[in-house]
């Protein structure tokens, strides 16, 4: 029977990973990162680890006293600790993390931390793979995801924004934007998406467009554009009209709640 090692962030998605790994008949062994993954995913896996997110070194050990030859990433990590006040005394980084974020690292961007990791891994022999064969039914499919499609003035908006969400994912600044008459009124940073949205609902004052995307050469291996039913209540709650994603490199997380808690509140979800 496989064996496979998961790196659990926050969010919905590890769980889900879990939960499909699983009924494929893959024995998942989780290193849940400490104050991020929900407890919930020891329901769905053979073991369960817990490490701080500036861990490397009990990480890789972990992994490899378990034999995990291939692992994959799922869920996202709160970007703010990075810059958080005494961020060294909350973080408490083993020496392997020292070691690479101040002798390895190019730049902090996240990618740049991420295939840093992936390379710590590697030189232990152990290989950083993608997710994505072991969920591929939560892609979402070209096409309009909803009963109502979006007006002739949010497929402008759409069109408007797109390029322009496509060079910010490029030059790492963020994955999504908000657009309100051909004018972009957020930008993703280091908040992440949800702050976002808020913050461009606050200033369109409703029947704004969001747009999220994944930048062009993305590593399906970490940081997939994800949406689920917590991004649909922060859509209705900033008052989004449309949501425009990616198809085929978008995950929509608990799918069928999402898309009908979507109709329930007459917002469009579109895969271009």
């Amino acid at each position: 029977m496989e064996r496979l090692g998961l790196i659990a962030g926050n969010g919905r998605f590890p769980i889900l990973f879990a939960q499909s790994a699983k009924a494929k008949g893959v024995n998942v062994i989780a290193v849940a990162i400490e104050d991020e993954a929900s407890p919930e995913i020891e329901q769905y896996v053979e073991k369960l680890y817990w490490v701080g997110v500036a861990k490397i070194g009990k990480l890789i050990k972990t992994l490899k006293a378990e034999h995990i030859e291939k692992v994959v990433m799922a869920g996202g990590l709160t970007k703010s600790h990075i810059h958080s006040r005494f961020k060294h005394l909350k973080l408490r980084p083993d020496l392997r993390a020292v070691n690479m974020w101040y002798k390895k690292l190019k730049s902090k961007h996240d990618h740049s931390i991420l295939e840093a990791v992936a390379d710590e891994l590697a030189e232990d022999g152990i290989e950083l793979i993608s997710s994505i064969d072991y969920v591929k039914d939560l892609l979402a499919e070209k096409g309009c995801l909803t009963k109502r499609k979006p007006s002739e003035n949010e497929t402008a908006d759409i069109e408007f924004g797109w390029k322009i969400a496509k060079e910010i994912a490029g030059m790492e600044i963020g994955q999504c934007i908000v657009v309100k008459d051909r004018i972009v009124l957020a930008v993703e940073a280091i908040e992440g998406t949800n702050e976002t949205i808020k913050r461009g609902g606050e200033l369109g004052r409703g029947k704004v467009v969001v747009i999220k995307l994944s930048k062009k050469g993305q590593d399906p291996r970490f940081d997939l554009p994800t949406i689920g039913t917590e991004t649909i209540d922060y859509l209705k709650e900033a008052g989004v009209s449309t949501l425009a994603i990616e198809s085929e490199k978008t995950l929509i997380l608990d799918k069928d709640d999402a898309i009908r808690l979507a109709d329930k509140n007459k917002i469009s979800i579109v895969a271009l």
